[in-house]
């Protein structure tokens, strides 16, 4: 999912209620998690026709972390928060005829965009948090700003690691790294930012991930999870 450029995200609030263990804190975190979707989809809804534009040099970028993924012939991926779809040519490159390609987005301007102008994939109107799909579906899932729209990060991250099959990796990427987001936004990075390692790593690990490595530079954002179990 690309990124919003009109306000501070959620995840750079304090992440008591994302991160709350138990049934309480799941039910308070779905809430937030509904009412964020709403925004999400009312925000990208009405500029879904020009976003590609607004960025035309991202392409690369996102080929060369697909490219970090090490996909094979024949493997199943997952683009959780797929946008337009600036990911799906790469990924059914690295997967290719024998191999199978999601995309999944809560937009359906998105979704049409991408199925109008990138068709190598399957696509799906579905919230990440709650997906339509069978367990251990996937071998490796890639997330395109995702995380920034997510007031309940832990209950996307679980549902897409029951999603993935164990040692499959999940991507969380974004074109440009967090202090130069934060600068085009004209914001300061703040302690508690949920992308931060210090704070990604446990909340990856609550939710059936390890971080096998992270990347946080001007010309890209990349961390990289494998699913634990």
């Amino acid at each position: 999912m690309p990124e919003r450029t009109d306000r501070s995200t959620p995840t750079d609030q304090p992440a008591d209620t994302a991160g709350s263990p138990g049934p309480a804190g799941d039910d308070l975190a779905r809430t937030a998690h509904q009412a964020e979707l709403a925004r999400t989809r009312e925000f990208f809804g009405a500029r879904a026709a020009g976003w590609d534009a607004k960025f035309p040099d991202d392409g690369p970028r996102y080929a060369a972390a697909v490219a970090e993924l090490g996909l094979r012939p024949g493997q199943r991926v997952l683009d959780a928060g797929c946008g337009t779809g600036r990911a799906l040519p790469a990924l059914r490159a690295a997967v290719g005829p024998d191999g199978a390609v999601t995309g999944v987005d809560v937009t359906p301007e998105m979704l049409a965009e991408a199925a109008a102008h990138r068709a190598q994939a399957t696509l799906l109107l579905a919230d990440c948090a709650e997906l339509p799909l069978p367990d251990a579906a996937f071998d490796a899932v890639f997330a395109a700003g995702l995380i920034s729209h997510l007031p309940a990060p832990a209950l996307a991250l679980r549902e897409l690691a029951r999603v993935t099959r164990p040692g499959g990796l999940l991507a969380l990427f974004h074109p440009v790294g967090r202090a130069a987001l934060a600068a085009r936004h004209g914001r300061q990075l703040t302690p508690d930012d949920l992308r931060a390692e210090p704070n990604l790593r446990p909340l990856l690990a609550a939710a059936g991930w390890e971080l096998a490595s992270y990347a946080d530079e001007d010309d890209r954002y990349l961390a990289l999870g494998r699913r634990t179990g």
